[in-house]
């Protein structure tokens, strides 16, 4: 009778510390992977910007808003998809950084955005005014990126 209460007691503590763990260990699959896509086109954007400025691809005032506005989209969505339970999983790259500054990592959010902002704004005519203009644009990609990014290549 003792044997098959300690047995009973010991299933039950371990099913109660498995459901407070539960909390802890979620992982927020879905925001993970909605900023990995976000950021998959924020660097298709990157890579046709990338492409006029190597002379790849041809310089048109139209194609550079449509770049600079979809990247400001993004940018402005960007920061609703780090909640709490979104730290680990799903081969996440986002940097612990971004949970221990927060203040930081919205700066560096809005300061993105705004550069965007700026860049449709200025709206380019030519290819050294593009040029520019997207410089100031990716400053803040490299910058988040080395503050707030675990790289994993």
């Amino acid at each position: 009778m003792i044997q098959r209460r300690s047995l009973s007691l010991a299933v039950l503590a371990l099913s109660g510390a498995a459901i407070l763990a539960g909390p802890a260990l979620a992982q927020n699959l879905d925001a993970i992977k909605t900023r990995q896509e976000l950021m998959k086109d924020n660097g298709k954007a990157a890579k046709e910007a990338g492409a006029i400025l190597k002379g790849e691809a041809e310089f048109s005032a139209d194609k550079a808003t449509e770049i600079f506005t979809r990247m400001h989209d993004i940018a402005v969505k960007f920061g609703d998809h780090f909640p709490e339970d979104s730290k680990t999983g799903g081969d996440t790259e986002a940097a612990p950084a971004i949970w221990e500054k927060p203040a930081e990592f919205e700066a560096a959010l809005v300061k993105y955005q705004d550069d965007t902002q700026a860049a449709i704004d200025a709206a380019p005519q030519d290819v050294d005014a593009f040029k520019q203009a997207f410089g100031q644009v990716a400053q803040n990609c490299k910058g988040c990126h080395e503050d707030f990014r675990i790289d994993k290549d």
